[in-house]
């Protein structure tokens, strides 16, 4: 199998694990999104796409995308964004995926609101029409939700970073707008992953927004119990609060 097959397998495996009512989608939506993103990309000289994980296809290029890399969209216009995925950095698309997987685990975790708080950062180098290879960054950020909840339609801005390093690796981060604070997708793991049954336990409640209190009583074990489970699940997952480490925690697969 070849790499770029066995990307795009990894991408729609995980995509098939969402599952959309059609009648819930409002694609009427769908044109006013791409009007306001069509002028934010004249306004900022972006490369701007909406991609639908519905469809599982990106359903708009901004007029000028690509035209940062020298293509036109004659180029693309069939391939729509496996173009661009092949244009990657050999050595870099397939950790680029991995942590993009990463990152959609992590907002799958979140609330409704938090999914809408956060995007995606990455840093990564794409062959230019004159086949030089150029460091980009780009930020994908929610567009629109399901009534369940899902992610539906993500936007994504592309531009020239202006750290032309060519020896920097991938860079993946997610960044809480609202915040600032910022949680790394491409370093080494940090978490022990040995936790026990009780702190998954504790930690899944955690995630469906159970107090220590409410635990303590649902358990029929003491708050002071709780909340030792609670620190110890944090220092494994190297968290520094309870969302990070429901983040954290799904990232690593321990609360599928």
């Amino acid at each position: 199998m070849s790499e770029q097959n066995s990307i795009q397998e990894i991408v729609f495996k995980f995509f098939s694990q969402y599952h959309f009512e059609e009648t819930d989608l409002d694609y009427s939506i769908l044109p006013e999104h791409i009007h306001s993103l069509q002028t934010l990309a004249n306004i900022s000289n972006s490369g701007v796409s909406i991609f639908d994980i519905s469809k599982k296809e990106i359903v708009f290029f901004s007029a000028n995308y690509g035209k940062l890399l020298g293509y036109t969209s004659d180029d693309y216009k069939d391939l729509n964004c496996w173009f661009f995925e092949s244009k990657i950095h050999p050595e870099e698309k397939y950790q680029l995926a991995l942590n993009g997987l990463s990152s959609l685990k992590m907002f799958n975790a979140f609330s409704r609101d938090e999914k809408l708080n956060h995007k995606v950062i990455h840093e990564y180098r794409m062959l230019t029409a004159d086949n030089k290879y150029v460091r980009l960054v780009e930020q994908y950020q929610i567009l629109e939700l399901d009534k369940s909840g899902q992610i539906w339609l993500m936007m994504s801005i592309v531009d020239i970073s202006p750290n032309q390093e060519t020896e920097s690796p991938v860079k993946s981060q997610i960044l809480n707008f609202r915040t600032g604070n910022f949680i790394p997708l491409d370093n080494e793991p940090k978490a022990e992953l040995e936790l026990t049954k009780r702190e998954l336990e504790i930690l899944k409640l955690v995630k469906q927004g159970f107090l220590s209190k409410e635990i303590s009583d649902k358990l029929a074990i003491s708050i002071h119990t709780v909340n030792t489970h609670r620190q110890r699940f944090l220092e494994k997952l190297g968290a520094n609060n309870s969302l990070e480490a429901v983040t954290f925690a799904s990232r690593f697969g321990l609360l599928e």
